[in-house]
């Protein structure tokens, strides 16, 4: 059992099995495009909100350094991305990785916490774009009516419809074609990056430098605490990491590592592109550069303009200005976040869709969401299956709690890719590689013990919830998966000499 559980999938197979007219994507992207798609899916709410946050409660002005530590833990990660993606340049990403390496059950394993972790990412993406909004149209004396406005805030329930459209808006254009989606991609980051750059331009103009001392605030003790909502690492070791000080700036980095999430969404679109083995590398890492420095400048900016015990949680930017006396720039602001959160959230869903569309290829999901488009040449069945699934989630939960399960699928998704790498490293040295990770295998485990420190960072109920969300994968595995594997139905036409199912590549 242990010989089907850890059977790979070889490179050339998958590959090979891209090449199935009736299972092949489109490929149209650039190396621009990738790029354009990295900086739309990362600049989101992170950038207008998690700044204030970590500046305020746990790193002071040094939020900056910071930042530049969560896009270290990144550029570790990316770099091992980037050397998959150009060896195995096949939808699905992370999971198409581990496939080739570590197995077909650790395989199942991640694409079942990708399905988890960009579910729910656009689903809050989605309900965060249908506050701001409302946030806008409120500001401008514009009132949707009741029966549209969402949900009650005091009591929870209702249904989201502004949430719920965007969704559904989103999936008709990934229907569509790639390239479709990269046009509009490509105008909504221009805006947000505009955006981004006049908020760091004007408000370098009303920096006061005495907001900066103390650059690295006096540290602070946090009481130790014994319930889930504690971070994991102080109910193993007793020991919660301090407020401020130097190890302040580590602690916030694990709040702002948030601000990043989307990156490895590029490489699920490896596939669809004209060069992959140059583009994607290229893609992943530009967007992450461009990213970085743009985090660390508003930052800079943002803590300049106002003391750092001063900044709002909520809104820091927008309410940086308004204590500079300019108003103005918070609605400016606002548009900035609700245009941003519409590629977030149509990346998201893109890359979902990839990888459900690989492990159904696969045969470990129903082959019926294999098939892509006769005409557009996308899969626009798991496209409109998992549109219509996150449009009704969105519609109806807050999903406030369930967000932080978002950035523990993406860390252990890290970790995952990291050691496939020195795997694949071992097992096919002699595979074409267009970018090598440097420094094997230390890259890859500084990657893995700097994923692992920022989880443990995470509450235990969220460890909690992942867990059972992969039990419950574990059952489908063996229930589905395992028997329905087109490696299982290969390797079964090999032993009986006769042409099973999927021994062709046919349904």
């Amino acid at each position: 059992m242990s010989n089907t559980l850890f059977r790979t999938k070889n490179v050339e197979q998958s590959i090979k099995d891209t090449e199935e007219p009736e299972h092949a994507l489109r490929k149209s992207l650039s190396a621009l495009d990738l790029t354009v798609f990295g900086v739309g899916v990362i600049i989101g709410t992170g950038i207008f909100v998690l700044t204030g946050t970590a500046a305020k409660d746990t790193a002071g002005p040094a939020v900056s350094l910071s930042f530049v530590v969560a896009g270290v833990v990144c550029a570790l990660a990316a770099l091992c991305y980037a050397e998959f993606a150009s060896t195995v340049p096949v939808a699905g990403s992370a999971y198409t990785f581990s496939y080739a390496s570590l197995g077909e059950f650790p395989a199942w394993i991640i694409g079942w916490d990708l399905v988890l972790e960009l579910a729910l990412g656009t689903a809050v993406v989605a309900v965060g774009w249908s506050g701001y909004i409302h946030s806008l149209l409120d500001n401008a004396g514009w009132h949707l009516p009741e029966a549209i406005s969402g949900r009650d805030a005091a009591t929870g329930f209702g249904f989201d419809i502004l949430a719920a459209l965007l969704v559904l808006v989103l999936t008709a254009i990934l229907v569509l074609g790639m390239k479709l989606s990269a046009r509009v991609t490509s105008v909504v980051v221009a805006v947000k990056v505009a955006v981004v750059l006049i908020v760091i331009v004007a408000g370098a103009f009303f920096i006061d430098g005495d907001n900066y001392d103390p650059f690295v605030p006096k540290e602070q003790p946090v009481a130790a605490g014994g319930n889930l909502k504690a971070p994991l690492i102080q109910l193993i070791f007793g020991w919660a990491p301090s407020d401020f000080g130097v190890m302040g700036i580590f602690t916030a980095a694990s709040v702002v590592f948030f601000a990043f999430i989307g990156f490895d969404v590029v490489a699920t679109a490896a596939e669809e592109t004209r060069h992959p083995q140059r583009d994607v590398p290229r893609g992943i890492l530009g967007s992450l550069v461009i990213c970085t420095a743009l985090y660390v400048a508003v930052s800079i900016v943002v803590t300049g303009m106002q003391k750092y015990s001063a900044l709002s949680v909520d809104a820091p930017l927008a309410d940086a200005f308004k204590s500079t006396g300019h108003p103005w720039f918070a609605g400016l602001i606002s548009f900035g976040a609700a245009v941003g959160l519409t590629t977030v959230c149509m990346i998201l869903l893109l890359g979902q869709a990839r990888v459900f569309f690989a492990m159904s290829r696969d045969g470990l999901l129903p082959r019926f969401f294999s098939h892509t488009h006769p005409r557009f040449r996308t899969p626009y069945r798991p496209t409109i299956l998992l549109g219509v699934v996150i449009a009704i989630i969105a519609g109806f939960t807050s999903l406030s709690e369930l967000a932080e399960l978002v950035n523990i699928g993406t860390l252990f998704a890290f970790i995952v890719v990291a050691i496939s790498v020195i795997i694949l490293r071992r097992t096919r040295p002699d595979l074409p590689r267009a970018f090598r990770t440097p420094l094997v295998p230390f890259v890859p485990v500084l990657s893995v013990l700097a994923s692992l420190w920022l989880m443990l960072n995470l509450p235990a109920e969220t460890w909690l919830r992942f867990a059972i969300w992969m039990a419950i994968g574990f059952v489908v595995y063996f229930l589905y998966g395992r028997t329905h594997s087109r490696l299982a139905l290969r390797e079964q036409a090999t032993t009986t000499g006769t042409p099973g199912t999927g021994a062709t590549g046919t349904p």
